[in-house]
């Protein structure tokens, strides 16, 4: 080889950074191990998967820490090393930090939930000659999908550029359809998994289809290279443009649950195992979020005026009909509950649109965004709360209704004060301070903006939670229906309830903590 073919070769090389990529790639590296050490590990010792796969995630997180001394970036272009496909910066890691943090929390819930599978199939299998012996849920494939999409949530918002993006948002979204539809045998959950999968392919075929008039607008992928470039658009090209900014927004729309993408949201979250439930409303509502920032604030700044409309008129739907349909929810109907977490879930969403839209009349975007930011970081921690303490009662009452936690501070009075803590934290209402901390947050956010309409819109939304969130409060200290039912709590479950409780009291009492992140470094 010559040494000029030699001098070209060794421009097209990169070196990556290693450290900078650790946290997604160390959860992949542990999902493959898990995958090939289950065909390995006796049917009795299954339980060593899951806890190799929560010190996994934990080493991921803790993979975070070198990075807080400054922004690193690589695999960036080799004539213009500021333009990258992956950004460890600020903004990355308090992202990363949620998804991580939020995919350890649903292992541990995992873990109980396994077990159980497992004690049922066996006795169901010993009772019934071996016919419901495959209702046990796979756990080699489940911790193997669990580390894969959160891999690729934690991937998601280091990605500089639409391909990068797509990429990522696909391997978060790939593995969490299988595990929607795990339990064998299970009508509910393949039904669930079959209605998610559609509307989510349907969702990123659009997706598709913008992010390729994007790219056929400015002839780049990168998202700095897009922010330029889209603003000397030819002319005959602008209206083109615009289809592919409201196009590309729809895959991250639907991974918000926001109306009118939201209608998989109950089913979903009704169909797949609990742990499953609570992962998604938090980890893939992190995944959306973080997405649509990047590619509305990063990539498309000279577009608010597209964008920033559509995404006030998504958050007030969004809030208003996920609000309506959680208060339509009857006490008594089986999995009343998890429906009413998930229509909560669709209102929360439409709060965290707020600050999003905000930013495209605000004059200090990232003040808007951070307040989006530090909102997700407070109803990960409650949310994923309340749902260990419903995998709690499940446990006892798989029906897992309303009515079922009526005098719950009878049978568990921890269990109970920490979920009326977590509600009272959604509702906004104290000492659930910094659930009215962070709504402050987003209700100023869109006040500074000028969006006077969409703050009346929020206001009376949160009067309307208010009823729900307070009588399944109030339920919980009435009087119980019969005995108070007691059994013994699984070690896993105990610390999953622990540490969101512990972390909700601590962010009540120090609400400056979450609210440091209004500076999320991505400007």
């Amino acid at each position: 080889m010559s040494p000029q073919a030699q001098d070209q070769a060794q421009s097209l090389v990169q070196s990556v950074d290693w450290l900078a990529i650790a946290p997604p790639t160390i959860a992949a590296v542990v999902a493959l191990a898990v995958l090939v050490a289950d065909l390995f590990v006796d049917g009795r010792k299954k339980a060593l998967l899951g806890w190799v796969s929560v010190a996994g995630l934990a080493l991921a997180a803790l993979a975070l820490l070198p990075l807080l001394d400054g922004d690193r970036s690589t695999f960036c272009l080799t004539g213009d090393a500021d333009v990258c496909s992956y950004t460890a910066d600020r903004f990355t890691l308090v992202i990363q930090f949620l998804v991580l943090g939020g995919a350890l929390l649903a292992a541990l819930l995992s873990m109980t939930t396994l077990k159980d599978a497992s004690k049922d199939a066996a006795t169901n299998a010993a009772t019934n000659a071996g016919k419901d012996a495959d209702k046990a849920l796979p756990e080699g494939e489940f911790w193997f999908l669990l580390l894969s999409s959160a891999a690729g949530a934690a991937l998601l918002p280091a990605s500089r550029d639409l391909a990068t993006l797509i990429v990522a948002l696909e391997v978060a979204s790939l593995p969490a359809f299988a595990l929607v539809g795990i339990k064998h045998g299970d009508r509910k959950s393949s039904e669930a998994a079959l209605k998610f999968f559609l509307s989510s392919v349907t969702a990123t075929a659009v997706s598709l289809m913008g992010v390729s008039f994007v790219y056929a607008s400015t002839g780049t992928l990168y998202l700095t290279e897009i922010a330029t470039r889209i603003e000397d658009v030819d002319p005959q090209l602008h209206t083109l443009a615009q289809a592919g900014v409201v196009l590309t927004l729809v895959g991250f729309a639907f991974k918000t649950a926001a109306v009118p993408f939201h209608f998989w949201v109950p089913d979903t979250y009704v169909g797949a195992p609990l742990p499953v439930a609570a992962y998604l409303s938090v980890v893939g509502k992190a995944v959306g979020f973080s997405g649509l920032i990047l590619v509305t604030v990063i990539a498309l700044p000279s577009y608010g005026d597209v964008w920033g409309p559509a995404l006030a008129a998504l958050a007030a739907l969004t809030m208003t009909i996920g609000n309506v349909g959680a208060l339509r929810q009857r006490a008594t109907r089986a999995y009343s509950a998890v429906r009413l977490l998930a229509w909560s879930s669709v209102g929360q969403a439409g709060y965290l649109l707020v600050p999003i839209a905000a930013a495209a009349y605000s004059e200090d975007a990232q003040k808007a965004i951070g307040s989006t930011v530090a909102y997700a970081l407070m109803y990960a921690a409650v949310n994923l709360g309340a749902f260990a303490v419903a995998a709690l009662v499940a446990r006892t009452k798989p029906l897992n209704r309303i009515s079922d936690y009526r005098g719950l501070y009878a049978s568990r009075p921890l269990a109970a004060l920490v979920l009326g803590f977590f509600l009272l934290c959604l509702a906004g209402l104290p000492p659930g301070i910094i659930g009215l901390f962070a709504k402050v947050t987003v209700f100023s956010a869109a006040v500074e903006a000028g969006l006077g309409w969409l703050a009346v819109v929020m206001a009376v939304n949160v009067v309307i939670a208010l009823f729900y969130y307070l009588q399944w409060t109030a339920l919980l200290f009435r009087a119980p229906e019969g005995e108070p039912e007691s059994h013994r709590v699984p070690a896993p479950l105990t610390v999953a309830i622990a540490l969101t409780a512990v972390l909700g009291v601590a962010l009540s009492g120090a609400p400056q903590l979450i609210l440091r992140f209004s500076d999320t470094g991505l400007f």
